[in-house]
């Protein structure tokens, strides 16, 4: 942080990056950087030229009141990725956002600002499998491979399915499956490496969850 512009910087009234006022017993001293301080610190002592640098890559000082508000709406944030990617596994019915955020709380999960809402919400996943029935819903694709590859990539695919739901082989094979999302960039770099480009790769829905509105409260 430059000097000038922290909280500890001198002065209670006003401040710029070359000139500060402090007061005690009713005195008051104007105190005037040195060039040789602004030119150590900025590589200038051009006064607007500073003033521009500390606008455009000075540091925020936000008070605790507006970090409080910012990491609970990370919380949220967090909590409504997890409730739109995941799922009972037993019912394939989602879950609330208050539902998540209330587990969120019992696991003590605890924000990181510096951290991703999309990565902590993995995170947040991966922790609350310990304590409750939740999955990331699957993936429905449709591979349509060509016959002289289709089988041997078929058992090369195999680890990366979850269920096979549909499998048919004429000329080519065809299979409709479900996957775990994780999975999908490699399922279909090894389709497009094994079959030379030849193969196709459909997704049929984003999410595998039972239809209708209700929500697991």
């Amino acid at each position: 942080m430059w000097p000038w512009c922290g909280p500890g910087a001198a002065g209670s009234a006003s401040r710029s990056p070359v000139t500060a006022t402090r007061s005690w017993d009713g005195a008051a001293e104007r105190q005037v950087a040195k060039k040789e301080d602004l030119v150590k610190a900025f590589g200038t002592d051009d006064q607007t030229e500073i003033c521009k640098m500390i606008l455009s890559k000075g540091e925020l000082q936000v008070s605790d009141k507006e970090r409080h508000t910012q990491l609970e709406q990370m919380f949220r944030d967090i909590a409504t990725i997890v409730a739109d990617k995941c799922v009972n596994p037993e019912t394939k019915r989602p879950y609330t956002v208050i539902l998540i955020e209330r587990a969120m709380k019992d696991i003590h999960y605890s924000v990181k600002p510096n951290k991703s809402t999309k990565q902590q919400a993995l995170e947040v996943i991966r922790q609350l499998k310990e304590t409750m029935q939740i999955e990331r819903a699957h993936m429905r694709l449709r591979f349509i491979l060509p016959a002289k590859e289709g089988k041997k990539l078929k058992e090369k695919l195999k680890p990366l399915i979850k269920v096979i739901e549909n499998e048919d082989f004429h000329d080519q094979l065809e299979i409709v499956c479900l996957i775990d999302p994780g999975c999908f960039r490699e399922i279909d770099e090894l389709i497009r490496s094994e079959t030379k480009g030849k193969g196709t790769l459909e997704v049929l829905s984003l999410k595998d969850v039972e239809e209708g509105d209700e929500k697991l409260e």
